[in-house]
């Protein structure tokens, strides 16, 4: 049986979800959150594919190691807050392969990981005119199947079995000559297209590549404000974006084993953090799970000038490091656009609502109700129903349904128009205290 925390009430399996927020019904119900993507170079793996990886899930065949491993550092600082990660490997590189007479054993992917692969032919025990075949990767058995030919044998997980006639015995056969590639921002693109049809709540760029960086940016802006899909991205060293749609990493941390992240590295658990963030819940002053220090410490004149310029700080602080603002690289005020929109947790909440909405019609009531006064009142309760949710777990504040929303007819017999009053709740970041002594 299922369990854990809830935000609404839209869990799959049966089971157990305690939280202290207020009930939601179907079909007004706000979005689960916690999906975020990264493009990586990787020595094992599907390439030009978005798999799905899920924090905690065995990844060995499907990544080449283990979770402990250093070569998934980036994985796991991802998926130390979020739910779900769309990984895009960039680059193919080149299979190991081996030969023995007419068999040729071929590692399922490129990258240097191949070459742990070896393959062990020995006479079976109880069938002397069979042989038994394991598949070895990093000496440890991951296949076994018995044949007395080479057509017999079948492809597993992590190689392919080629060639004609009888099996040879041999006490190993070593894969070699696999190699990881190099990925070209090419591949970067062939991400972002692919990309784009998925639902996720943040990206992630780990590059020092000023093209690269400016390509994403153009991409979040174009989904944001052109595909009306409200989504993040992550990157570092880029408070040149001025979006809210946009956070730019300062600065890295220190973990607890010693290993030092650079800001480019800590985009990772940025990304993964910050989709993972509730509707209600802000990241100033949470910790980065399992730092002990900051890797380039900035002064207090230092980090308000860092804030001031819109990007994302840690800051030591007891043994730990965490994040001094939840903040984007929003800066150009507008009448039409508050300094507000510089706060991720007001932006979490206006893309909620934007992405929600969206959904919520899609799904219960494009082309399956009328558009007459009984059909945009069924919405407009609809609607009504989901920003009472919002206002029940502290999203938004002083909504009033009977004045704070409209639904009414459009400019064309086929839309409506809807209007929408909402004051998203940031969180206390700031205390003046007055002492008087006496």
């Amino acid at each position: 049986m299922a369990g854990g925390t809830w935000t609404t009430q839209n869990k799959v399996r049966p089971g157990v979800y305690m939280n202290f927020a207020s009930e939601g019904s179907l079909p007004g119900t706000v979005g689960e959150r916690g999906t975020v993507a990264l493009a990586l170079p990787l020595s094992w793996g599907q390439a030009g594919a978005i798999l799905t990886v899920q924090a905690g899930e065995d990844v060995q065949a499907k990544l080449g190691y283990d979770w402990t491993a250093p070569q998934l550092l980036l994985i796991r600082e991802a998926l130390k807050r979020a739910q779900t990660l769309l990984l895009y490997r960039l680059n193919a590189g080149t299979k190991a392969k081996a030969t023995l007479d007419k068999l040729t054993v071929t590692a399922q992917h490129g990258g240097v990981r191949g070459n742990d692969l070896a393959v062990v032919i020995s006479a079976n025990i109880n069938e002397p005119e069979e042989l038994d075949v394991s598949t070895l990767f990093a000496g440890k058995e991951v296949d076994k199947q018995t044949a007395s030919t080479i057509e017999a044998l079948e492809s597993n997980a992590y190689v392919t079995f080629t060639g004609e006639g009888t099996l040879t015995a041999t006490a190993s056969l070593p894969l070699t000559g696999g190699l990881d590639g190099v990925a070209t921002n090419q591949e970067h693109s062939d991400f972002l297209t692919k990309l784009e049809v998925l639902d996720f709540n943040t990206v992630g760029l780990i590059s020092d590549d000023a093209t690269l960086k400016s390509v994403y940016t153009a991409y979040i802006k174009r989904l944001r404000d052109t595909e009306g899909k409200k989504v993040q991205l992550v990157l570092s060293d880029y408070p040149a974006a001025d979006h809210e749609g946009i956070i730019s990493v300062k600065n890295g941390v220190v973990l607890a084993d010693g290993t030092i992240l650079t800001p480019k590295q800590t985009v990772a658990w940025t990304a993964g953090a910050t989709a993972g963030a509730n509707l209600n819940e802000s990241l100033t002053f949470r910790a980065y799970d399992d730092a002990v220090d900051v890797n380039g410490r900035l002064t207090h004149s230092e980090t308000e000038a860092a804030l001031r310029n819109g990007e994302f700080v840690f800051t030591a602080s007891s043994n730990r490091a965490v994040v001094e603002q939840d903040v984007n690289t929003f800066r150009s005020v507008t009448p039409d656009k508050a300094r507000h929109f510089a706060k991720n947790r007001v932006v979490r909440v206006l893309d909620g609502i934007a992405n929600d909405m969206k959904r919520i019609f899609e799904s219960y009531y494009i082309g399956k109700v009328n558009n007459n006064e009984d059909g945009r009142s069924l919405f407009r309760s609809q609607c009504v129903t989901y920003l009472k949710q919002l206002q029940d777990i502290g999203a938004i504040q002083n909504f009033d349904s009977k004045t704070d929303i409209t639904v009414a007819p459009g400019n064309e017999t086929d839309s409506i128009l809807i209007e929408i009053q909402v004051q998203p709740v940031d969180s206390v970041e700031k205390v003046y205290m007055k002492v008087k002594v006496v």
